[in-house]
Formats: C-alpha cells, structure tokens, sequence
C-alpha cells in the first residue's frame, strides 16, 4: 500500500512538470486563470464512459501558444483531453497533467517560432464516468 501511495505521488509530482516536445511543442501546466480578450466560445457538453467529443479551432499564423481548458470538477470522474495540431498529436493528458488532481486539466501549448496554423481539433474521452458528466472547454 505505501509503495502504490508513492508512486502516486510521484506520478502526480511529474505530471506537474510534464513537457511534451512532440513536434517541438511545449505543454505546460497553466498556473493562473488568465482570460485573454478573445478566446473561443465556451463548450458546455456530456460525457458518458467510452465516449469521443470533438471540437475545433482554426489557428492564425503568427499564434504563440494556445491554453486549453476542459474543467469537469468532480474527481472520482476520469476525462482526457488530446489535442491534434496540423503537424502532431499532442496529448492525451489527464486529471493531473496540470499539477493537480481536481477534475479539470488546464494546460499551454507553446513553441518556439509559433504554432501551427490551421484547424486544430480536440478529442474529450470519457475515461471513466459514473453516469453521465457535464463538462466546460475552452481554448484561448
């Protein structure tokens, strides 16, 4: 028990710090709510155990980064977020990919030079739900 209580813990604590480079990517947790000027209308959804949403979001050239923001905020669900850019799959990430486990996983996606302009698309996976669970998605 106190080696499974553990490797939680470092699981989580690595979470914290994860940074995916796939396609030079960098994602990162975001620590602060910030709400820029514009950003893309809220979602609000459902989701049940074994069920796919999909959004999109068409990118300008010259963007620096993009914060994505899927927030369901009951923990015993289990939700993923997987992000796919013009040129890579980003993801999926988890409840604790932002550094806390909270029911909601709250992340920047940056690169040197600029992302990838184009359609984005983002993949909401019910992992494990009890019934059915309403979420928020936002991406800015």
């Amino acid at each position: 028990m106190a080696i499974l209580v553990c490797a939680l813990v470092l699981i989580s604590g690595v979470s914290a710090l994860n940074v995916d480079k796939s396609a030079g990517y960098s994602v990162t947790p975001t620590g602060n709510l910030y709400l820029p000027a514009v950003m893309s209308p809220m979602t609000v959804g459902t989701i049940t155990t074994g069920q796919t949403n999909w959004y999109s979001l068409v990118i300008p050239a010259g963007k620096s980064s993009l914060t994505m923001d899927l927030n369901w905020g009951y923990i015993p669900d289990s939700l993923s977020l997987t992000a796919i850019a013009p040129d890579g799959t980003l993801g999926p990430y988890y409840d604790a990919a932002d550094g806390v486990t909270n029911g909601r996983i709250f992340l920047t996606i940056s690169r040197a030079g600029g992302i990838a302009p184009g359609t984005w698309n983002f993949k909401v996976y019910g992992v494990s739900v009890l019934g059915t669970q309403s979420y928020n998605f936002v991406t800015y």
